[in-house]
């Protein structure tokens, strides 16, 4: 039996904090704002994930007024989910992303950041992909004001 999930997520960018996306921090002057650390793609891959098994979004488990989840790291959040996901019987068959934002660039970094979902969700690089795009100038990514995240992802059951 196969499912699918979806995730999207989106944060301010910010000065005075770190840009991390997809578990890989970036050198730019601006930082995504939020209770953890606001990385955007794998905050939608874990509501790609919990959505997948029907056990909601990522603030039914980690809670953005919990202190506990303070400054959190998002690659801790996604195992978590991951286990979720793997103790309703299923596991990762692929997973397909994209960030929306001009800047930092994505791409140069993709690999890296592919390679550490896969870690993550315990499967082939090959079953992860990673993409990047721009809004060309548009509303608030292509403004520089913000990033969002899109993932898709079927799991299979074990």
């Amino acid at each position: 039996m196969y499912r699918i999930g979806m995730g999207y997520d989106v944060h301010q960018l910010v000065e005075g904090r770190p840009c991390i996306i997809g578990g890989v921090e970036f050198d730019y002057e601006k930082g995504l704002k939020g209770h953890s650390d606001a990385d955007v793609l794998l905050h939608a891959i874990c509501d790609a994930l919990l959505g997948s098994v029907a056990l909601g979004d990522l603030g039914t488990f980690f809670p953005d007024n919990d202190p506990q989840y303070k400054n959190a790291d998002s690659k801790v959040l996604l195992k978590n989910c991951y286990e979720k996901v793997r103790e309703k019987g299923y596991e990762v068959s692929n997973l397909d992303t994209v960030v929306i934002c001009e800047a930092p660039k994505i791409n140069p970094r993709k690999n890296e950041i592919q390679k550490m979902v896969a870690d993550i969700l315990e499967c082939d690089e090959t079953q992860v992909s990673i993409k990047a795009t721009t809004e060309e100038k548009l509303g608030f990514t292509g403004s520089g004001q913000g990033i969002k995240a899109w993932a898709y992802v079927m799991v299979k059951e074990i």
